[in-house]
């Protein structure tokens, strides 16, 4: 992977953003998209819509990703100086204790912190056996007051983050970050982009990133709504099922080969048309993919399918470990091959081929 590749990456995952609070985020999205877009526009939700015209007498093509993470949010302060929060997308208990964020202040001041609780040495038996409330975590900053830590600027609405160092693991082609869900989807968004308005596409093309996707694919809904597409994709992140103690029955693919194909999860039925077309043109270009069920979960492709008459939709998704913790691990060649594929599959898209996508 090239470094530029690489820094981008980085940047993406080093930017701070949960559900209602993707300033950062979107800040390093609209950086490299307006190197290729005609223009750039919000929705009042504060989702961003990168416009790149192929041709203008060509389909509304839209192609979208998430920007937020999973987080938390400060609710209260003790007088001890501890902080309450609440959840942002889903969390398991297990993977969160014990662990650093960062809390970001209104003014932009970013102070350190650790997940805390109870000691187990103090705990019973019966409760050091069972996984521990999250409503009885708190985070410590190293201040002794609750005044101390207002002093800081914190207060409650603050938007808190995991923090991890984005690295490469030991020269292999995995890379370990925060937020992976869903800053790979954006950095496949970014890219698609670029290499369609330079390649030259029959389309009218949206690359957008969506707000609020953690929360209930919000941010997606708005967005779709104001593009008003003929189709739609949502790049994001599945689960991986290569590790240790996984069944094919719980999730059946392995990072290295090759993008997801979204054929069913808890959001939407994947549009079959579509989904046929993609996977014709992987197989001709012999681009791995895997296809992929998600029972539990879903993307903002639920929110695009319904939305206004509907809309032919498909999410094509990285397949990642250890997803919605502190960190996470992707394989580089996932997400080159999800760029590579679909590149070629928005350079496909003229108004005949989606009529027949749609109407066949």
């Amino acid at each position: 992977m090239e470094d530029k590749e690489l820094k981008m990456l980085k940047e993406l995952t080093d930017a701070k953003g949960v559900p209602g609070n993707e300033k950062e985020v979107r800040e390093v999205f609209v950086r490299y998209a307006e190197k290729s877009a005609s223009s750039i526009i919000y929705d009042g939700l504060g989702s961003v819509i990168a416009k790149h015209v192929g041709d203008e007498t060509g389909p509304k093509v839209l192609f979208a990703s998430h920007l937020d993470e999973v987080g938390f949010m400060v609710t209260a302060i003790t007088k001890e100086g501890f902080i309450k929060f609440q959840t942002l997308g889903g969390w398991w208990s297990q993977v969160m204790l014990a662990q650093q964020v960062q809390v970001t202040t209104s003014k932009g001041n970013v102070l350190h912190g650790v997940i805390g609780c109870k000691p187990p040495h103090v705990l019973t038996a019966e409760v050091r056996n069972k996984a521990y409330d999250i409503q009885d975590m708190f985070i410590d900053v190293g201040a002794t007051t609750k005044e101390e830590v207002s002093s800081w600027g914190i207060k409650p609405g603050d938007m808190v983050t995991p923090y991890i160092e984005f690295k490469r693991l030991n020269q292999s082609k995995f890379l370990l970050a925060k937020a992976w869900d869903n800053r790979i989807g954006t950095a496949v968004t970014l890219r698609v982009l670029e290499n369609i308005a330079r390649e030259g596409h029959p389309n009218k093309a949206f690359a957008v990133g969506n707000v609020q996707e953690e929360v209930g694919l919000r941010g997606a809904k708005t967005s779709t709504y104001l593009v008003n597409p003929d189709i739609a994709f949502a790049f994001d992140t599945g689960t991986a099922g290569d590790t240790p103690g996984m069944t094919e029955k719980e999730a059946d693919s392995k990072l290295g080969k090759g993008p997801q194909i979204i054929i069913y999860d808890a959001s939407m039925v994947a549009h079959k048309g579509l989904r046929d077309f993609v996977v014709e043109i992987a197989e001709e270009l012999n681009i791995p993919f895997q296809y992929t069920v998600i029972a539990g979960g879903g993307t903002d492709a639920g929110s695009q399918h319904v939305t206004r008459n509907g809309v032919p939709s498909l999410a094509i998704t990285v397949a990642t470990r250890y997803l919605h913790s502190h960190t996470s691990v992707i394989h580089e060649d996932d997400y080159l091959n999800t760029v590579t594929l679909m590149t070629e599959v928005i350079k496909r898209l003229d108004s005949k081929t989606i009529e027949k996508i749609t109407y066949g």
